[in-house]
């Protein structure tokens, strides 16, 4: 594939943007390689600046759950921007907004907006913090929360070990209240509460893990976290900024079942835009100004333009068959792959859950970010540019999850799938 115009830029981009990109994972550094440079998208597929066309499963991370330039997205977007990009007042939209998400999330009681599923983590430990009196929290290794300081932690030898910091410039003081266990690990979390009586704020975790690929939970294991931090006064941080309005309506603690204390969301509630927001029981949200004694403020949360994208977005989700459809293609590419690498007698383990999925290339079940890490990640490089020649982008990382957008179609799956099966013949 000819990326002669790609490398140009990628090689100018150097000169002004550390790494040349401005997210690290769009590097390439863990595939090898340069990345390509995108200059449109529409449906599934995007075309880069050389002009090949590719089937995308990146889906901008997650919020293309419509595809890329939705026609309604995009009609909001105009429309929107016709009376303004920004106001920093209160616009209706944010309203409307905040009501379809109370509505379709029984947990959220009262939501407030942000520009970042980061900046929504962030804020939503704070709450938790100030509501609890209480500094310590829980969260899991290969959960990623965004590059909050007293987040970016990762697990240290045992289950009770406290948190170093896993970023330059991050003082270890700052994370010295963040305790780190193994994801689907019950034993761990009673240790780490037992040895903690009384100081534990809460639990954040990402139901469902799409940052070291993608895990499940155990049968239990959710029920589990809400039961502990009940029994304990801490509270229970649903981290939904992937999984929310993308594996269910409800997202994920509707489609297991969990009603978690807070929660935070992004991607598919700005329509492509840059948005988050955090949102929980109402006596908690209470607490945040300029009603209660925990701060937080953004100039641009709820913006106006982002706001349309996002109710567009939501609203042709739920005026649509989308999650049925979304499920059917989830399963044809699990079964086409599936069978693909057992064809290839290539160990493959492919995990799902609706429309994210990850194959790790190893034979033994991923429960978590250890289980990931027995990948073989050289295996997944040469699978990662073969796919990309062959016209299919994959996340350039064996640790990061993929999407399925209603804009596929089964025969998108099957080329891809075609594909796999050549590239996996040559591992």
């Amino acid at each position: 594939m000819i990326r002669v115009q790609s490398d140009r830029l990628f090689a100018e981009a150097l000169k002004y943007i550390p790494g040349g990109v401005n997210s690290p994972v769009r590097a390439f550094r863990a595939v090898g390689g340069n990345p390509f440079f995108v200059n449109r998208a529409r449906g599934a597929k995007v075309w880069d600046v050389d002009g090949n066309e590719l089937i995308d499963y990146v889906c901008t991370w997650g919020p293309a759950i419509l595809g890329h330039a939705h026609p309604k997205i995009i009609a909001a977007v105009k429309t929107a921007a016709e009376f303004g990009t920004s106001f920093g007042i209160p616009n209706p939209l944010e309203v409307t907004m905040a009501k379809r998400i109370c509505e379709l999330v029984p947990s959220v009681e009262k939501i407030r907006m942000t520009s970042s599923g980061t900046e929504a983590c962030m804020s939503a430990i704070r709450l938790a913090r100030g509501f609890t009196k209480r500094d310590k929290i829980i969260k899991f290794d290969g959960c990623y929360h965004g590059h909050v300081d007293s987040l970016l932690v990762k697990a240290g030898s045992g289950a009770l070990t406290f948190g170093q910091p896993d970023s330059a410039g991050v003082p270890a003081a700052f994370t010295s209240h963040t305790i780190v266990a193994p994801y689907n690990d019950v034993e761990a979390v009673k240790a780490i509460f037992a040895a903690n009586k009384n100081e534990i704020a809460g639990i954040i975790v990402e139901p469902v893990p799409g940052n070291a690929g993608l895990y499940l939970p155990k049968p239990g294991y959710l029920e589990f976290l809400r039961e502990l931090t009940a029994a304990h006064g801490a509270l229970l941080i649903f981290d939904e900024v992937m999984t929310g309005f993308r594996l269910a309506k409800g997202g994920a603690q509707e489609r297991f079942n969990i009603r978690p204390d807070l929660s935070t969301f992004g991607k598919v509630i700005g329509g492509g835009l840059p948005v988050g927001a955090f949102g929980g029981r109402a006596d908690i949200m209470d607490y945040l100004a300029p009603l209660g004694p925990v701060y937080q403020a953004g100039t641009l949360s709820g913006n106006p333009i982002a706001m349309a994208a996002g109710i567009a977005n939501l609203e042709e989700l739920l005026a649509s068959d989308a999650y049925e459809k979304l499920e059917t293609l989830g399963l044809q590419l699990e079964a086409g792959l599936t069978d693909a690498a057992k064809t290839a007698n290539v160990p493959m383990r492919f995990n799902r859950c609706g429309s994210m999925f990850c194959g790790y290339f190893t034979g033994e079940p991923v429960h978590n970010v250890a289980d990931a890490m027995k990948s073989d990640r050289e295996k997944f490089n040469k699978f990662f540019h073969g796919m990309l020649d062959a016209g299919v982008y994959l996340a350039p990382s064996q640790f990061e999850a993929g999407f399925i957008s209603t804009a596929h179609s089964p025969a998108d799956i099957d080329q891809t799938v075609a594909a796999a099966a050549k590239v996996l013949r040559t591992l």
